[in-house]
């Protein structure tokens, strides 16, 4: 059966679920937000309430007049467009083991969500806290990762909420190091890049935090609201090249995203000391 034959609904589907298992960055994101996405530089408003003041109440006596909250209005903008486009010839098809497009579109998936969490990890906003360490080591690792999560309760950040940590593989080998992480029975639901927990930290680990030009990867501590992301898997479809005999797909990945809390957040700049100092 020629893959053309395919329903399309069914393959953007399948992206669609591989994309979310291969996610790390985004799975981290709130998607409360997504909503209808038609095209790229489509636009998800998200609203907000501002403050409410407490007053000391006393009896028999009126309270102030109904206090008028403040609305607030932000955009996530759906202006990332990705796409993807293969071909594989009848010949390789003829000769390979069943299972080959759907192999191909897992590598597409995977290249994909590696672009969507890259630009996660890009977001900024001088409104976040940050935090630097030169020489980061497996012993003052400790002190960075507390120094963040007084942050974050400074910021009124509840011991209730869901935070995470989010660092590449030249820090997670200070954390394994320092041997303070501890491991959970809910590895599966905490998903790809999970590493353990820590001062109630749910710590990930990621290719997709790379160093700048100075050798420091910016970490990041948040909360589940933190980053709102919206996506939509598009336009999957199967076809046959007119001059060419075999398969081929091609699609289109929109998505946006948006700090929405920065209070939520602190960056970490970290440069890990080398390995004779660890």
């Amino acid at each position: 059966m020629a893959i053309t034959n395919f329903i399309p609904t069914l393959w953007s589907e399948t992206l669609y679920q591989e994309l979310e298992k291969d996610y790390v960055g985004v799975r981290l994101c709130s998607r409360e937000f997504e909503g209808e996405i038609r095209g790229e530089g489509d636009r998800v408003k998200i609203c907000g309430i501002g403050p409410v003041t407490v007053f000391d109440y006393k009896k028999n006596q009126d309270m102030p007049a109904a206090e008028v909250l403040s609305d607030t209005e932000r955009t996530l903008v759906i202006d990332q467009a990705k796409g993807f486009n293969f071909f594989l010839d009848s010949i390789d098809l003829a000769q390979s083991k069943k299972g080959l497009m759907q192999a191909a579109m897992k590598e597409a998936s995977d290249a994909l969500s590696d672009v969507a969490d890259r630009y996660i990890y890009s977001l900024t906003d001088p409104a976040v806290e940050a935090l630097s360490q030169e020489a980061v080591t497996s012993t003052n690792i400790i002190g960075i990762i507390a120094d963040a999560r007084r942050i974050l309760m400074e910021h009124n950040v509840p011991n209730s909420a869901k935070i995470s940590l989010e660092v590449p593989p030249a820090i997670e080998q200070k954390l394994v190091l320092a041997k303070v992480l501890r491991s959970t029975d809910n590895v599966e639901v905490l998903g790809r890049g999970y590493i353990g927990s820590f001062m109630g930290f749910d710590i990930y680990v990621t290719n997709n935090i790379t160093p700048d030009e100075s050798g420091n990867y910016r970490c990041i501590a948040r909360t589940g609201r933190a980053i709102a992301f919206a996506e939509q898997v598009s336009a999957v479809k199967a076809y046959e090249p007119e001059l060419r005999h075999g398969d081929a797909v091609k699609g289109l990945h929109l998505y946006g995203a948006k700090i929405l809390y920065p209070k939520e957040m602190v960056f970490l700049n970290l440069a890990p000391a080398a390995e004779a100092e660890i």
